[in-house]
């Protein structure tokens, strides 16, 4: 049976060519930028498959203009981009790709966590700037990392990577989760899961790693921010929406906490006002699954779940599996 695919913006040609060897015909975004909403509807319609981006708005009335589609595989762990109620009620397959950018995301996370504690995108640019004119003693001081206490928002996959990630400095391990106890965290780590209250007043780092949903939209906003020590810093690789930027700019403005380092935003890709003004905060363009290695993975993955869904297979990470039973 032939097939029909669209990708909605360039990925590593691994993914492309194992698509190709598949379909009959495999079209792709041909522009440097997301296709705009209706760009992407007049594209999705007559496709069996479309791999698409977080940035892609996969709402109802897309889904219902997509007549014959039978898989969305999304190109990032999260997926709160796609209406699943409704891609499930038209029998849609949804797929992500969790676990191959685990590793790549936590990294980027200690990476920030390490750029605004030690100031070093402040001292890139003065240097860079002609202003550093030798050592002084009390020149750029940030905080010290070993011993301290991390706190972990979300202990999942990556906020796990991002615990484990910690034993060489030391630290006191604090981690809320929506689900059931971490038992490898505590075991192993000696971590201990909290209410998010006192994470927030116990923690030196704090690590954002929980899905979007609307019980998680600001999660972290002014009272939040206000049970945070004032040495504190604040890292955040998850959705951008998990924090209220404009309270998180207030508190940084106001020296509430020390830092913050963000991968993500609420409404990205524009920053809430102010945010670009401080010097206390590490701001990346979404930079967490961003090696070669990851993104070839993902792009792999995320075909493969085509794949093997028009193969008329059940892909193991389908994120509604219960459309499956009905559309098989």
């Amino acid at each position: 049976m032939s097939s029909n695919a669209f990708i909605t913006r360039q990925i590593p040609e691994e993914g492309i060519t194992l698509l190709k060897k598949f379909c009959q015909t495999v079209e792709m975004n041909p522009y440097d930028r997301p296709l705009t909403y209706y760009e992407l509807l007049k594209q999705v319609k007559g496709r069996d498959a479309i791999l698409t981006m977080l940035s892609d708005k996969i709402d109802a009335h897309l889904i219902h203009e997509a007549k014959g589609l039978k898989v969305i595989a999304n190109y990032a762990v999260g997926y709160d981009n796609i209406d699943i109620n409704a891609a499930t009620e038209k029998g849609i397959v949804v797929t992500n790709t969790p676990g191959v950018l685990t590793d790549s995301t936590a990294d980027m996370a200690w990476a920030l966590l390490f750029s605004v504690a030690r100031r070093i995108i402040e001292g890139d640019k003065l240097t860079r700037a002609g202003k550093f004119t030798g050592w002084a003693p009390m020149f750029l001081l940030g905080g010290d990392i070993i011993g301290r206490t991390l706190g972990i928002i979300g202990a999942g996959r990556i906020g796990t990577a991002m615990a484990m990630r910690s034993r060489g400095w030391n630290m006191k391990i604090l981690y809320t989760t929506q689900g059931n106890r971490n038992v490898l965290l505590e075991e192993k780590f000696g971590a201990k899961r909290v209410e998010l209250e006192t994470l927030l007043r116990e923690s030196d780092f704090i690590s954002i790693h929980t899905p979007f949903s609307e019980k998680t939209k600001h999660l972290m906003s002014a009272k939040e921010f206000s049970l945070m020590k004032r040495t504190a810093y604040l890292i955040n690789t998850a959705r951008g929406a998990v924090i209220d930027e404009v309270a998180l700019v207030s508190a940084l403005r106001n020296r509430q906490i020390a830092g913050a380092g963000l991968d993500v935003y609420e409404d990205e890709p524009k920053l809430k006002p102010g945010l670009a003004e401080l010097d206390n905060v590490v701001l990346a363009p979404h930079l967490g699954s961003a090696t070669i290695e990851t993104r070839t993975r993902m792009s792999i993955m995320a075909a493969e779940s085509i794949i093997t869904v028009l193969s008329k297979r059940k892909p193991e990470n389908c994120v509604n599996p219960v459309v499956f039973t009905s559309w098989v």
